[in-house]
């Protein structure tokens, strides 16, 4: 991690990633490059539907390939590159075709490495492979729940799921989250943990970072108006007076089960993630 001279308050505990010795100093492949329009969090109506969202630096969608679903076809890592929307890096690819694709970067893949995606491949950093001919113990990444669908699961920086167990159509992981579950053996995932692991140890160290980031601020219930939230009004600290945590319209929260009962992947899930203390 990189920090700075202490010049002010906030630059005392930032600290940022050294981009310099992690990326390479290319410039982005434009073909593969858009722009997304910024809804702030709002519906097709105008309306706030997602809280605490907006401004933000103006930036460029890259056009991830989740699926890589060029099969057979080997491809040459020509850069790894940050994407402003995601915290995981990612890495331009030409294939022997001649066609590049951006995918998202695991662990130690460095420039100049090739990769495949293949029924069966061997089990190296940036291979892309079938679930049931994945090693046991392997980590993976960019998982498929459905075959076809595109990578789902594993996406974010650092993350990784263990393969546990191959039991006939199913395949057994254990998450991030502690949680094991089962998923269909004929998705595929890429071999190796995603890139950046470092970014849990980022600090922003100011407000201003974050409106950067596009993420406004949250105002705690209990400084608001008693129209405004359960948790308002009151001369001084008032305690919430309320037995049960409820959210600014009055339902109730924390410890409260939102997961539907008779969710179609409950069979699969053989032990929950624990609860957060």
């Amino acid at each position: 991690m990189k920090s700075y001279k202490p010049t002010t308050p906030s630059r005392r505990n930032m600290t940022g990633l050294p981009y310099r010795d992690l990326i390479t100093g290319h410039k982005p492949h434009k073909p593969l490059m858009g722009s997304l329009k910024s809804h702030a969090g709002r519906n097709n109506r105008g309306v706030i539907t997602v809280r605490h969202q907006g401004g933000g630096v103006k930036q460029l969608y890259r056009f991830v390939d989740f699926k890589q679903d060029k099969m057979n076809i080997p491809g040459k890592v020509l850069t790894i590159e940050r994407d402003p929307y995601r915290n995981a890096f990612i890495a331009l690819v030409q294939y022997r075709d001649g066609e590049k694709r951006y995918v998202l970067a695991v662990k130690d893949l460095k420039v100049g490495d090739e990769i495949v995606t293949k029924e069966i491949a061997e089990a190296r950093p940036g291979n892309r492979m079938r679930l049931s001919q994945i090693p046991l113990g392997t980590f993976i990444s960019n998982i498929e729940l459905k075959a076809g669908a595109g990578g789902k699961l594993a996406r974010s920086a650092g993350a990784y799921a263990e393969v546990v167990a191959q039991e006939g159509p199913l395949t057994t992981l254990k998450l991030g989250s502690k949680e094991v579950r089962q998923i269909s053996s004929n998705g595929f995932a890429t071999v190796g943990q995603m890139s950046n692991p470092d970014y849990i140890l980022l600090q922003l160290g100011k407000a201003g970072r974050s409106r950067w980031l596009g993420i406004r601020p949250t105002v705690r219930g209990s400084v608001m108006n008693p129209v405004d939230h359960p948790y308002g009004g009151g001369e001084g600290k008032q305690p919430r007076g309320t037995r049960r945590p409820k959210t600014r319209w009055g339902k109730i929260t924390g410890g409260r089960k939102t997961r539907r009962p008779k969710k179609w992947s409950n069979k699969l899930i053989l032990t929950r993630r624990p609860k957060v203390r």
